[in-house]
């Protein structure tokens, strides 16, 4: 070992035995608190070159403005959700797409990223102090942590409750390999040069165009693109109504064309007329495939018709587009405006539908060739004797910034934070920033600001804090839950009514014996019948319907006496998931409880149920029924012999350890009646913003 590192390792052994650490934040501040937040790392990965630099930066600083008299709290966090997560997680289980991940399950899937996510903690815990930074990593916060989860609900509810918030149908870029949209932020990432084809299609005009056909001569409209897979989705064409259009005749056929294009189209061409691209709108062509035909029958009045467009230029192409709705953010506004209909001929996997018979199954964007199905469309549209021209062409194109999967131009719900009406209270708390360097705040992050579209913040995907929007499923109302609370809130009850007793005194407890095991010869102790007995008098008032009982001895006798002086014509109901503590494992008597529990407000509706049992699995009833964790067994709070109390409980998602857990699949189990959730989860970043306060479980 060099002698640098030997005076390091002295160093960090001083600051860990004396703590260093803790007495800075310990020592008078006069200045106050100095708020440092931390973005944190994704803890399935050991720390980088990137990590260590940044770390040697937010060390500095919180230590300069300590020493000039602030407290600096540094505690750590880790990032859990979101797609790098999930990514992860697939190429160790070896899937291809999102549709592996529903037939593996997804309960078994977020397990696993749960297991992942945290799999290089210790090696973190180890290395960021080896670097001499300080930071709290014991007293940590996780973004997959349920409190934490509830803090973003509340702060979705608070936007929703502004009118922030709302579900809209956009054409956005979906990643056909991870099967969700992505916000522009992430396509932002991903923008890659690819050789791609560009095809100039004829369209068979129905209506007539100008005066100059001849007989049996046919005109077509000429229409560019560099997305030939979009054209089995073909609905309609768009002009610049105010550009100038010739029609030409090229040999036996005319062609209508923008007059601005013309020389790039054809190097001779004769001129019939011209028109105004206004004079084209209204009038009917042949699409290019007629796989959509007789669905789209009833919307003939709007399909297959020429429109007018303000975003038709003559930048390259011919001057008249083809409008392809679900696939393209123009397309999808005009349609919008004229009901042209939407044709959805490609699935969320990137690959065209059965109704696409020429090409059914085949991906539109391979990955590696992205050009392979553009020229199997346009080789057909050859042989047809559609295809005009055919042309390579180099652009950027988006891809997934996680998986390197050519991304699609999809028209998708998705529910967006309204960022057009916070733009002017950005711009203001960006004037407050104090950037270094200035021109940043000035330029590139106001210019961000100022482009910045409505945040698209759902994900179709399964490791993510699930988004708390419920739907009505006759009414189509929403509700939208703001924390755990509002969630009980729609549960279906059964209606049924919980209390606990503890069996009566018994010889083993006389003498201040465990009995774990269920000694047989364990009876009752006269002072035991003497509390079961009293207790069934307090219980006459609550007029119990069914008496559930541990197998042991001393709380069937229990049972039995109060069954006795209650005149209940049931039966005790002998259940061997509540015997005493033998586990002796706490979390297999938390299970035992939970399972128990959610099974009886399943089984039974509108009942008052006695359940006599013993001290350590009553205990644990109660804390599965009031939602907490499974914990050691805290004799002081357990009830005393004979001792009776209700039981509030209303049934919540949770995991197989009967934790509360609000991930899918858990969230979606439990019984809302006519309310189910949608279900997608967040958008990753929209938990990593809500860091301030979702850290500290704000509201608490």
């Amino acid at each position: 070992m060099s002698d640098l590192s030997k005076r390091e390792e002295e160093i960090l052994e001083f600051w860990n035995k004396e703590g260093i650490f803790q007495k800075s934040l310990q020592k008078p501040a006069p200045k106050g608190e100095y708020v440092f937040y931390d973005g944190p790392p994704f803890a399935n990965g050991m720390p980088h070159y990137g990590h260590i630099l940044a770390s040697t930066i937010k060390d500095a600083i919180p230590r300069y403005r300590t020493m000039q008299g602030y407290r600096v709290q540094r505690r750590w966090g880790w990032d859990c959700h979101g797609l790098p997560v999930e990514n992860l997680v697939e190429k160790e289980l070896g899937f291809k797409n999102k549709r592996d991940i529903e037939a593996y399950g997804i309960e078994k899937f977020n397990k696993a990223a749960r297991v992942s996510i945290m799999k290089d903690v210790s090696d973190w815990k180890r290395i960021i102090p080896r670097l001499g930074r300080w930071a709290d990593m014991e007293v940590d916060y996780k973004t997959m942590d349920s409190t934490y989860t509830e803090s973003v609900w509340w702060a979705f509810k608070n936007l929703y409750s502004r009118g922030l918030i709302y579900e809209g149908f956009k054409a956005m870029h979906l990643c056909p390999r991870c099967g969700t949209t992505l916000s522009n932020f992430e396509v932002a990432e991903g923008y890659k040069d690819i050789d791609d084809v560009a095809v100039t299609i004829k369209l068979p005009l129905v209506d007539p165009v100008g005066q100059a056909n001849g007989a049996g001569e046919p005109t077509y409209l000429l229409i560019w693109t560099t997305t030939a897979w979009t054209l089995p989705g073909n609905a309609a064409a768009a002009v610049n109504a105010d550009a100038k259009y010739v029609k030409v005749k090229v040999g036996g056929e005319f062609f209508v064309v923008a007059k601005e294009r013309l020389a790039a189209v054809f190097e001779d061409a004769e001129i019939a007329e011209e028109m105004y691209g206004k004079d084209l709108v209204g009038k009917k062509y042949l699409p290019p495939f007629d796989y959509f035909a007789t669905e789209l029958h009833k919307h003939k009045m709007h399909a297959w018709k020429v429109y007018a467009a303000p975003y038709v230029t003559m930048d390259a192409g011919t001057g008249i587009v083809h409008l392809a709705p679900a696939y393209g953010a123009d397309d999808l506004a005009l349609a919008q405006k004229e009901k042209i209909p939407l044709i959805h001929h490609v699935t969320d996997e990137g690959k065209f539908v059965a109704t696409v018979r020429d090409f059914a199954g085949l991906s539109v964007k391979p990955k590696g060739n992205p050009r392979e199905t553009d020229e199997k469309v346009a080789s057909l549209l050859k042989e047809r004797g559609l295809l005009f021209a055919q042309e390579k062409v180099k652009h950027s194109y988006p891809h997934c910034w996680r998986c390197d999967t050519p991304l699609l131009n999809w028209a998708a719900t998705s529910w967006f934070v309204k960022v057009s009406a916070l733009k002017s209270k950005l711009f203001k708390q960006n004037s407050k920033i104090g950037w270094t360097p200035e021109h940043v705040g000035e330029g590139r992050f106001s210019n961000g600001l100022a482009a910045a579209p409505d945040w698209a913040i759902s994900r179709s995907r399964y490791w993510g804090a699930p988004l708390p929007v419920w739907r009505n499923g006759k009414t189509k109302e929403i509700k939208v839950a703001g924390s755990v609370l509002d969630v009980l809130g729609m549960v279906r009850r059964s209606g049924n009514r919980y209390l606990l007793m503890r069996h009566g005194e018994a010889i083993a407890n006389a003498n201040n014996v465990l009995d774990l095991d269920g000694d047989p010869t364990n009876h009752l102790t006269k002072k035991g019948e003497q509390q079961a007995a009293a207790a069934a008098a307090g219980l006459k008032k609550e007029k119990i319907d069914l008496i559930f009982s541990s197998p042991f001895l001393r709380a069937q006798k229990t049972a039995g006496i109060v069954r006795k002086e209650l005149d209940l014509p049931a039966e005790v109901l002998v259940d061997e998931r509540l015997h005493e503590d033998n586990d002796r494992d706490h979390l297999a008597v938390h299970r035992r409880m939970g399972e128990f529990l959610f099974d009886i407000e399943r089984r039974y509706k509108n009942k008052n149920i006695l359940i006599v049992s013993h001290g350590s699995p009553l205990w644990s009833l109660q804390q599965v029924a009031s939602r907490r964790p499974s914990a050691r067994f805290n004799s002081k709070e357990m009830l005393r012999t004979a001792e009776v109390k209700e039981l509030p409980f209303t049934p919540y998602p949770h995991n197989t350890n009967f934790e509360l857990d609000l991930h899918r699949p858990y969230i979606d189990n439990i019984d809302t009646g006519e309310w189910k959730r949608i279900p997608d989860v967040f958008d990753c970043w929209f938990e990593s913003g809500s860091m301030p306060f979702a850290s500290n479980h704000y509201p608490v």
